[in-house]
């Protein structure tokens, strides 16, 4: 599953998530985007660490809800590396509350960076993909939109939204070989997991058939195959990985 020479750009890779698939496909091979809205600083330790395991990478700082941003980061790109082969949706945010008590503001907030985002981002890259020998879009989404979660609606809407547009974009794509797929993890052990409190965690375990939270390898591993040539019969699916969790 060598990536040698292909561009990569994940977007919200400066921790958690993003930092582990952009490592993982700077280990493989890959020419490797770490972008970023504000971690400036862990966006460079990042680019740090891909090339101290011999591999290439830069951080482009962009908002992706914005989407002048998202073009200067795609030409941004072009100037680096050349063409992207591989787009890695990852950007997400949440503002937890019940809906009662969910005001217009925060369901806005939320859809767009998962979904204005994505959107945004997708366009930029949209021709590099479709053009590409092996163009691969990966959208990370979550069990969350699977199986909604109590004071997630906003957010558990934008991570169900994904698997239409996944699945919409990859029979848009298919007649020129690139393949579009989605990745929606379960409960993976990052900040946003270690601010749940342990009695919740401890809920969360009981519903986990292999009794663990997820390692962030757990999903980069599954997105280097996504971006790799083995995966190329593979388009418009959703792959979950959960732990065994049913949805």
């Amino acid at each position: 599953m060598k990536l040698d020479s292909q561009t990569c750009v994940v977007t919200g890779s400066s921790r958690g998530i993003g930092k582990g698939i952009a490592t993982e496909l700077g280990a493989h091979g890959a020419n490797v985007v770490v972008n970023y809205r504000n971690s400036e600083r862990e966006a460079y330790d990042v680019v740090d660490a891909i090339e101290a395991d011999s591999g290439s990478a830069v951080a482009i700082q962009a908002d992706v809800t914005e989407g002048d941003e998202v073009e200067a980061m795609a030409d941004r790109v072009q100037n680096a590396f050349g063409p992207a082969d591989v787009l890695v949706n990852n950007a997400g945010i949440t503002i937890d509350k019940k809906f009662e008590e969910m005001t217009r503001e925060d369901w806005d907030a939320v859809m767009d960076v998962n979904l204005g985002g994505v959107y945004n981002c997708t366009n930029a890259f949209f021709d590099d993909l479709k053009d590409a020998d092996e163009g691969r879009l990966i959208n990370i989404s979550s069990v969350v939109g699977q199986q909604g979660n109590y004071g997630q609606a906003n957010y558990a809407a934008t991570k169900s939204g994904l698997f239409g547009f996944t699945r919409t974009v990859a029979l848009e794509l298919a007649d020129t070989g690139t393949t579009a797929n989605c990745v929606s993890p379960g409960f993976v052990k990052t900040d946003m997991l270690d601010k749940v409190p342990e009695r919740v965690q401890n809920k969360i375990l009981n519903r986990i058939p292999l009794d663990r939270f997820a390692d962030v390898d757990d999903v980069a591993c599954i997105v280097r195959f996504l971006a790799s040539e083995d995966s190329s019969y593979m388009t418009g699916q959703v792959l979950g990985v959960n732990g065994g969790m049913e949805w």
